[in-house]
């Protein structure tokens, strides 16, 4: 099945100078929002303590909850809604080892106390400490840090070492974005969010992969019309291919981002921005890096031979 004829042929590559600037645009709201409000919002899984999951029966907000916890000391806590029912909630306390299992009977008595008997349903307790929370916050950053390195290591022997630059490039360019909007909107990094990255990195790799290939196939046949040129006509022939992945992957994670529940929101929250992203970046990003630097070698070898001509 095709969309797009793959004789196709519009200028991308054309765009790349407009296109740059937009992505730098991006990046550069995404770190003033990290500095902003002073670096990424971490769940329970990395900065530690203790999550309650509650639903009541009775109408109520996240005001009148705070206020019948007011007596507690419960030194820093949050009350946010959670999922489809209006009348759940998430408390989330910051806490040490040791203290989740008490502090959910006294989150529990005083709630039942406000609310009455059977008007509150403790549904999840989720507790960690804070040295866990460290590790596992170190372990997750690691875990993207190892897999860009394989990634630059993979693509360098299967192509060369500027193409595995651009698909660096592109992954950074992809998970900087995904983090900027998770920070604009005051979303969760956790465990699953890692996950997703991940997961963003490998779908928008394999689409980098793609044009890559045909980059290749059209190096030899296409040659003496340009390497931009080369770049373009490659990037057109495989748009179909990219429009039809992208596109079905997408409507899948939008259905789990409706339908999916409070649970899997923010996971496909970002994998819906990472397709978006990933998608862009694999025409706009990863391939202009290639014609960036053929220009910046081209521009350094020119100088060399007139000085040697002369």
């Amino acid at each position: 099945m095709q969309f797009i004829k793959p004789d196709i042929n519009i200028d991308l590559v054309g765009k790349r100078k407009l296109a740059a600037v937009l992505s730098l645009a991006l990046i550069l709201v995404s770190i003033v929002s990290l500095v902003v409000k002073g670096g990424p919002n971490y769940g329970i899984d990395f900065a530690g303590g203790s999550l309650v999951q509650v639903q009541f029966s009775e109408t109520t907000d996240a005001g009148q909850i705070k206020k019948a916890l007011a007596d507690l000391d419960l030194g820093t806590f949050l009350v946010q809604h959670f999922g489809d029912n209006p009348n759940e909630f998430l408390i989330r306390v910051q806490g040490a080892d040791g203290e989740g299992k008490t502090l959910s009977r006294m989150i529990s008595t005083t709630l039942t106390e406000s609310y009455g008997e059977g008007n509150v349903d403790l549904r999840r307790v989720e507790m960690v400490g804070p040295q866990v929370g460290k590790d596992l916050r170190q372990k997750g950053l690691m875990a993207i840090l190892y897999a860009m390195i394989g990634i630059l290591a993979y693509i360098t022997w299967r192509f060369e070492f500027r193409f595995a630059v651009g698909a660096i490039v592109a992954l950074l360019h992809d998970v900087m974005i995904t983090l900027g909007v998770f920070s604009l909107f005051g979303k969760e990094i956790d465990l699953p969010i890692i996950a997703a990255f991940l997961a963003i990195i490998g779908y928008s790799l394999n689409d980098t992969i793609i044009v890559y290939d045909r980059i290749r196939e059209n190096y030899g046949k296409h040659k003496k019309k340009g390497f931009s040129v080369l770049v373009n006509r490659s990037i057109n022939e495989t748009l179909s291919r990219t429009i039809l992945t992208s596109g079905t992957t997408l409507l899948v994670v939008l259905s789990l981002f409706i339908f999916g529940g409070g649970v899997i929101h923010n996971f496909a929250f970002a994998m819906l921005i990472g397709i978006i992203v990933g998608t862009y970046s694999s025409i706009f990003v990863a391939s202009p890096v290639l014609i960036f630097w053929d220009d910046f070698r081209s521009g350094r070898q020119k100088p060399a031979k007139e000085s040697s001509a002369a």
